[in-house]
Formats: structure tokens, C-alpha cells, sequence
């Protein structure tokens, strides 16, 4: 069987667990999180393979991009990533690393982008599934009336970081 190394990360938003498996990253996900146990099913039996803990170039190089994030010093993401999931959740996952920093959607914006306006509830599973959390930034999909959503790090977690990414500018949350 083969590893995926994992270790964790304490962001000022919560406990993150990063995985890292043949010099990509394929977890970056919340620790206290419902759905945990499912993402790391998914995971193990769609890679063959089991977590190991330790470290690795790219979750070494996924802690600085973090820090840098959370200190407001980096925008974008260079980290080779694995997406671990059906073709469609990995159509979603793409397309949501295409939401600039400090923008947000809609989930039927979201769907209008994939082409498939009709599919917006397959867009928020897809999106809810998400095992890369901030470097595919699902936090940035929002309800259509400016409401947060479901988010696997909390509401809390994903206000704090939309209000992270709007630097100055006010965001309104209802």
C-alpha cells in the first residue's frame, strides 16, 4: 500500500489536516469537520493508500503558501494539487480556482460557468466535497442572496476568511 503523508496545520480560522501524496497536495481540509471521515475514505481508497503522518516538499511548501495567505502577503496558489474525486466534482473543483481572490459567487453563477445552469444542488454537493479547502477556495461560493452557506470549516471559518480577502472593503453578509 502506498502513503499519503499528512500533518497538521493550526490557521487562525481552525485546525487544518494537509495530506500530500506522490509530490502533490490532495487534502487541505477542516479537522473538526462532519464529513471528515468521508473525505478520508475517499481519499485512501481512490489513491490506494493509507495516511502516514509526516512531512513532505509540497506540505512544507503548502505551510509557507498558508502563512503568507493568512498574513496577507499572497493572492494566488503554486502548489501542485491532486483532485480526488468524480469527473464532475473535479470540473466544479477547477472551475472554483478560476474565483479571484476577494470575489465571490453565487452557486448558480457557479453553475452558469460549468455550463450547466439546471445542475446547482449537484454544484453545492460538488463544492460541500471539496477535500482542498482554501487553495480550491469553495469558501468563495456564497448564496445568491449574499448569505454564507454551508462551509465544512464552519460559517464562522469561511466569514472570517471572506473578511480576510476583502482587506478593506466591506463585505455584506446577512
Amino acid at each position: 500500500m502506498q502513503t499519503i503523508l499528512i500533518q497538521y496545520y493550526q490557521s487562525p480560522c481552525g485546525e487544518l489536516i494537509l495530506g500530500s501524496f506522490e509530490d502533490r497536495l490532495c487534502l487541505c481540509d477542516w479537522v473538526n469537520e462532519n464529513r471528515r471521515s468521508m473525505i478520508d475514505k475517499r481519499i485512501q481508497k481512490s489513491l490506494e493508500a493509507g495516511y502516514e503522518a509526516g512531512s513532505s516538499e509540497v506540505i512544507a511548501k503548502a505551510v509557507v503558501r498558508l502563512d503568507e495567505y493568512f498574513a496577507r502577503k499572497r493572492k494566488t496558489f503554486d502548489i501542485p494539487l491532486l483532485l480526488v474525486g468524480t469527473e464532475f466534482q473535479k470540473s466544479v473543483w477547477q472551475e472554483l480556482q478560476n474565483i479571484p481572490y476577494g470575489k465571490t459567487l453565487s452557486y448558480g453563477e457557479l453553475s452558469q460557468r460549468l455550463g450547466e445552469p439546471k445542475a446547482v444542488r449537484a454544484v453545492a454537493a460538488a463544492n460541500g466535497a471539496n477535500p482542498i479547502s482554501i487553495f480550491v477556495p469553495c469558501h468563495r461560493v456564497i448564496g445568491r442572496d449574499h448569505k454564507l452557506t454551508g462551509y465544512a470549516g464552519g460559517l464562522a471559518a469561511k466569514k472570517e476568511l471572506l473578511e480576510l480577502e476583502a482587506d478593506s472593503r466591506t463585505l455584506e453578509f446577512r
